[in-house]
């Protein structure tokens, strides 16, 4: 029978695993097994905190939108509830854009919120 060399597969993998933990401290970017330990490790991280970062903008988004209201003399609560009454239908994030980039504009929003 014709002997059957399995090198390459496993050299292939340690490859892949020290390419991905370039960049980490001390051995876990050059042991194989202190790499795949960091790598679970981070993995997780990575998985977690891209669910957090929605979190995260969103109350980025809340910032923003009180810091506009704020410059008309409303709060947050009462210039969502009144959206919410009249039934316009923004999301925060473009409440955010708008009252960031464009405070006319936004500032129009209020005062059609506030009046209809």
């Amino acid at each position: 029978m014709v002997r059957i060399k399995r090198g390459t597969i496993s050299l292939k993998r340690r490859r892949n695993i020290l390419k991905q933990t370039k960049g980490f401290k001390w051995g876990r970017k050059s042991k194989e097994r202190l790499a795949t330990e960091a790598l679970l490790h981070a993995y997780t991280h990575s998985f977690h905190d891209r669910r957090k970062k929605k979190g995260n903008f969103r109350r980025l988004w809340n910032i923003k939108i009180n810091a506009g209201t704020r410059l008309a003399g409303l709060s947050y609560h009462t210039f969502i509830h009144q959206l919410k009454q009249k039934n316009i239908k923004l999301d925060r994030k473009i409440l955010a854009l708008l009252a960031e980039h464009y405070p006319e504009t936004f500032a129009a929003l209020i005062h059609a919120s506030a009046n209809l």
